[in-house]
Parts: C-alpha cells; structure tokens; sequence
C-alpha cells in the first residue's frame, strides 16, 4: 500500500438533515452553489477534493499552511454567501484540519489521518475551525490568526486523546484577528448544569438522565444567589466531546455540574460532579446508589440530595475567593457573602463587623436585595446577645431592612424568610408565618425557610408540625452553617413536649459545632438541669458569661414562648433546681 503525508481538510453542513427538512430543493441548490465556491478555493490553495459524500467536502493539501488558509477563505466565504439569510435558513459549516499519514487508494484516501480530520470537524463551532496539534506547531507563526487551545479532547473512536486548536475568527467576513464576542460572566457566580450521559446502553432510560438534568436545573434554579443557565442553552452540548471550560466560557459559567446514570438490572447509580471552570478543578464529587422502585420517586430523591450539597459547597468556595481578594476589588457580592459568614459565627463582635460588611454592599449597589436581607438577618440573629434595652432598637431595624428588601425583589425567598423572623420577633407570630410559608412557595429546597417556619410553627403551638419541618430543613442542608441554630430550635421543641433526653440530643450537637456560642451553652444548660445533671449545667452557665461577660443578665427576662405553661415546661429543670430563678 503506498502512504504519505497529507494536510487532511474536512468540512461538513451543520443541521443539514433539518434543513433538508424544511426544504429539500433549496438546501441542495445551496449546498451546490457553496461546494462550487469551496472546490475553486481548494484548487486555488494547491489542494484537491476527493470526497464528497452527503453534504461534506473532504479535501487533501500537501501544505497545512495552505489547508489552513484554505479553510479561513472558505469560512469568509461562506459568510458573504449566507449574507441576508434568515438565520433558520442559513447554512453553515464546521471544518477540522489535520496532518497526518493517510493511505492512498486509487484516487480516495484512508486511514486516521482522515479519521482525525473527520473528528476535529464534528467539535468545531458552527462557522468555526479546529486544527490538531500537529497543524498548529506548523502554522501558528505562518497564519496570522488567533488560536485556543482546547487541551486534550476524546473523540469517537480515536484511541488517543487530541490536543485540538480552535481558529479564532471574527463574524465579519474578513480574515481579520479577532475574539469571539463570550457572554458577559455575572457579578454573582452562575452554573451550567449539563446533560447527564445516560450510560446504560438503553437509548429508552434517555428521558431518565434527561429528567434528572431537568430536575437539577429546576431546582438549583429557585437559588437567586446563584444564577443557572437555562436548559436550551445547556442541552445543545448534549452528546459532544468539549471541554468543560469551553462550555463555560461560551455560555457565561463560572460552574458546571456533570454527571451520568447507569442503570443495572434494578439498580441505579448516579454520580454527579461539580467543577469550577476558572481552574478545571473538582469542587466537588459524589455517587448515589438506589433501587428502581419508583423511578420518579427515586429522580426526586437524587435531585434533592444534589442540590442539597451544591449549593453550600457553591457558597463556600465563592467565600474563599473573596477572602483573598484586595480590598478594592470586592464587589457588593463579595462583601454580603463575607457578611453572611461573619453573622453565621453568632458573636457580637461578628455580627457587628458583618453589618458592616452589608452596609459597604448597599452603599456600591443600593438595590441589591441580599445586601438588604444580610443586613437585616445580622440585627435579628444578634438579638439573642443583646439586653432588652437594645432589642427593640435591633428589632426594628432588622423589620426596615427586611421590609426594603422584599421591596426591591418580592421573588427572594431570603427575604421573605428575613421579613418573616422580623415579625416573630415583633410578636406578630402569624405574619411570620405567613411570610415562611410565602418563601416556602418561592423556594421548596430553601433549608433556612424550613428552619424558620419550623420554629414559629412550635412558637405558635404546631409543635409537631414545627419539628417536622426542621428536620426537613437538615434534611435538605446537613451542612448548613444554620445547622446549629436549627438543632438549638428542635431542642427547645422536644423539651416543650417533655422528652428532655431527645431536647439533649440536638443541643449537644448544636453545641458541638458552635462550642463559642453562648446562647447555646444556655440552652444545654437548660437541658442538663431536666435531666438533673446539675453539676454540668451548673459549668455551663458559668461557660456562658466566659464567653460572653454579661451575657446571663441578658436572659433575664427571656421568655420562648407566649405562654406561661410552655415556658415552665421549658424552664423546669433549672427551676426545680434553683440554678436560675423564672417566674
């Protein structure tokens, strides 16, 4: 068999089974007319067609220098071709330009420099270019072009991976350096959840990975803090070997979710992958096992144990990034996101500097609804450390900033949740729970909304239901930062229904991940007295003015619940014990 080398150009329609479709003599005048033009600018680059099955060209050219030039020029014109076409009639092609060594038979060549070429053309941007390595160390100082590299890429049965090049082209019809135009990347950190790859081999589970993307997207969606790409952006990668940053720059991402579904008998494991795009790196992975009892029940299931962790995970890592960024670099987001972390470690020192942080916010974006919420969050979770002369002070202005953010977004359910705690604490029971149930519709995976119906739910004497639903709110979110200040709400809960050891059981682990919070050691405390441990409880409350000088003065006068039988219920360990006199 006689070999050589060759520069190997392949092109092919994009859609064309769609246009087709539409209209089959008018897709095959215009794909004459193009081919036409293609096979002139070949022969005027020293190169010759030899295959031309369907509606792609493929083309040898002793020279890659050549091949490359070629391919720009018959980019170009193709433009000033389709120039006045309606966009869903317009035809375009891909093109991928390989060197390598091919067979020749008869007039036809074989082999994988061709196979290549093939493969490169079915990853380039429609209108686009991509050259393998080989191409570009040739012609990357020869052709006067931008070039992205595009790392190493698997391909339909290619072996070896290839190192791709993409040719960056401007959309003018001129043979011009450019950039492509990439949508603008949001202030606030946005995520591309992509298909799921259905790895059963039965094309029949495909509506089941297709759901589960579906779901996700859905779901990560009722997050405003964390803007998603919509599913018909994200669905046209479906089944295309690109790079995860490429598919992030083009669509404006600073995440990607990825994942894949492989059933098995009556069996099914999804894993899902969370990466950030900036770096490539792996912020997070996971695989869920189930049992195909229900299949929907179990896409549920595999939705809300997903988002569940994303979202915080997103929220640490985004915390990171501003922490060590320079001062005047931190945008308004940067600052509510360092705000919320400070506020979530339940100091007054915290909470004063997070107020801070949240004012800063406001004052680069007046507007901005979390900023608001921050603000207003940090005043009411503050109120547990201060005395009764501060609290009314705290509690208005936490029911001004929650107000003036709802008004600026009624779609937040951060702020609803915010506005709802302000009435709580205004004794307005009622509306705070009308505002939960408000974000609730809003946000069905919101893990603090839960936490905070929950809580006025047992303050308005739905108890069971209160606990029911801040369980569901650790459910959804077991790493919360909230997770403590909701096993300190279950705790008060179960001791107003009289079961002390259950009371303990969330108290010890709310103060096993806060162990410098005061208000929680109160509530042990409070817990180890029922239980008559009293010589712990006794160490406890000594802990709290420790850590807090003062601080036992402060709960003076605190009451939990509106009436008086609950409150000596709650009360009655310490009580009985005379550690801490209650009426």
């Amino acid at each position: 068999m006689k070999r050589r080398l060759s520069a190997i150009l392949a092109a092919d329609v994009v859609g064309f089974s769609r246009l087709m479709e539409v209209d089959e003599e008018s897709t095959v005048q215009t794909l004459n007319r193009y081919r036409e033009a293609i096979d002139r600018l070949v022969t005027d680059h020293y190169g010759r067609v030899f295959g031309t099955a369907g509606d792609s060209v493929i083309a040898e050219f002793a020279s890659p220098v050549e091949a490359v030039r070629c391919a720009v020029k018959i980019q170009n014109k193709i433009q000033l071709l389709s120039s006045g076409v309606a966009d869903e009639s317009r035809m375009s092609f891909r093109i991928g330009v390989n060197l390598g060594d091919v067979i020749v038979d008869r007039e036809n060549l074989l082999g994988d420099g061709v196979n290549v070429a093939a493969r490169l053309e079915s990853i380039a941007d429609p209108d686009g270019i991509t050259l393998s390595r080989s191409v570009y160390d040739l012609v990357r100082k020869a052709v006067d072009l931008d070039y992205e590299d595009l790392g190493e890429l698997k391909v339909k049965n290619i072996e070896e991976p290839i190192r791709a090049y993409r040719v960056v082209l401007t959309n003018n019809g001129q043979q011009t350096v450019g950039k492509i135009s990439r949508p603008k990347k949001p202030e606030k950190p946005s995520i591309a959840v992509l298909p799921f790859d259905n790895m059963s081999g039965d094309p029949e589970q495909e509506y089941f990975s297709d759901g589960i993307t579906e779901d996700i997207i859905t779901a990560l969606s009722h997050f405003k803090a964390f803007p998603v790409i919509a599913r018909n952006s994200t669905f046209t990668y479906k089944g295309q070997a690109i790079r995860v940053q490429q598919i992030a720059e083009e669509l404006g991402a600073r995440y990607v979710i990825e994942g894949s579904v492989r059933k098995a008998g009556e069996r099914i494991r999804i894993t899902a992958q969370l990466i950030d795009a900036e770096t490539g790196h792996h912020v997070w992975a996971e695989k869920y096992d189930a049992t195909i009892e229900n299949i929907f029940d179990v896409q549920d299931e595999m939705t809300l144990k997903i988002v569940s962790t994303v979202q915080p995970e997103l929220a640490l890592v985004e915390l990171k990034k501003a922490a060590i960024k320079r001062p005047e670099n931190l945008t308004a987001w940067d600052l509510v996101l360092q705000g919320m972390a400070l506020a979530n470690k339940h100091t007054d020192d915290d909470h004063e500097s997070a107020r801070k942080l949240f004012q800063s916010a406001i004052e680069l974006d007046p507007n901005y609804t979390d900023a608001w919420s921050g603000l207003a969050w940090s005043y009411l979770a503050n109120l547990t450390l201060k005395g009764p002369d501060e609290r009314q002070d705290f509690i208005e202005r936490g029911l001004q900033a929650a107000m003036r953010a709802v008004d600026l977004d009624d779609r937040s359910a951060f702020a609803h949740y915010v506005l709802g705690v302000a009435y709580v604490w205004g004794e307005q029971i009622d509306r705070g729970i009308s505002q939960g149930e408000i974000s609730l519709q809003l946000n069905p995976y919101h893990a603090q909304t839960h936490m905070g119906l929950g809580n006025r739910l047992d303050l308005a004497g739905r108890t069971d239901e209160g606990i029911n639903k801040m369980e569901q709110a650790l459910q959804l979110s077991p790493r919360d930062p909230f997770c403590s200040i909701i096993m300190a709400y279950l705790s008060r809960a179960y001791l107003s229904l009289e079961q002390p050891d259950k009371a303990n059981e969330w108290i010890e682990k709310s103060v096993n991940l806060q162990p410098k919070n005061p208000d929680l050691r109160y509530r042990y405390a409070i817990c180890l007295a029922h239980l008559d441990r009293v010589a712990e409880a006794k160490s406890e409350l000594e802990n709290c003015d420790k850590l807090q000088p003062g601080f036992l003065a402060t709960r003076e006068n605190w009451r939990p619940y509106s009436d008086d039988t609950r409150n000596q219920r709650f009360f009655a360990g310490i009580m009985r014990h005379r550690l801490i006199y209650r009426e």
